[in-house]
Parts: structure tokens; C-alpha cells; sequence
């Protein structure tokens, strides 16, 4: 979570202060939120904390695909895979 006191910062003093920064960061696992002319403009973070955050997304990701297809099977929007792969190859002329 970003600490709106101490992460935002204007992209000239990260330029000047790389390697501080890439402590910091490292330290506090937050990121820095870099600005030109006093608006936000990027948002840096350290790379083991990011992919902290790609893990997370997909792990949720998979859940709600599994949620969604719970949530068809309950409602009848499924049919057995043999039955789908057989519909399949009849409309698509497969034959065995």
C-alpha cells in the first residue's frame, strides 16, 4: 500500500537518488509514485513485490474461473464433456 506521506516523489529526485530509492523500496516492499510538474506520472516497485502481486492476480483469476464454472453447473449451463466433444465433432464432421 502506498504511504501517500512518504512514496510520492518527483521523478527528478529518483533520478538523483536511484540507489536510496531501491532500498527503500526493497525495505518497505512499497512502491514510489513519481511525478512530473506535480502530477502522477508512474509508479515504481521492486521486482519480488510485483511478482508477489502477478502470483496473487493469478491465483485469483483461477478462482473465479473456477467460481464461474460452479456457478454454470448450478444454473444447468453444462453438459458432460463426452456429450460437448461428440456435439463438437458432429458439427465440425469429425468422425472417430
Amino acid at each position: 500500500m502506498v504511504n501517500l506521506s512518504q512514496d510520492i516523489h518527483p521523478l527528478t529526485d529518483f533520478k538523483r537518488n536511484t540507489s536510496d530509492f531501491m532500498s527503500r523500496m526493497k525495505k518497505t516492499r512499497r512502491p514510489v509514485v513519481l511525478t512530473v510538474n506535480g502530477k502522477a506520472e508512474l509508479i515504481v516497485r521492486e521486482a519480488a513485490s510485483y511478482q508477489h502481486i502477478l502470483d496473487r492476480l493469478e491465483r485469483f483469476e483461477a478462482v473465479e474461473a473456477i467460481r464461474l464454472g460452479i456457478a454454470a453447473a448450478e444454473e444447468g449451463r453444462v453438459k458432460p464433456a463426452r456429450k460437448a466433444l461428440a456435439e463438437l465433432k458432429a458439427k465440425l464432421g469429425i468422425s472417430d
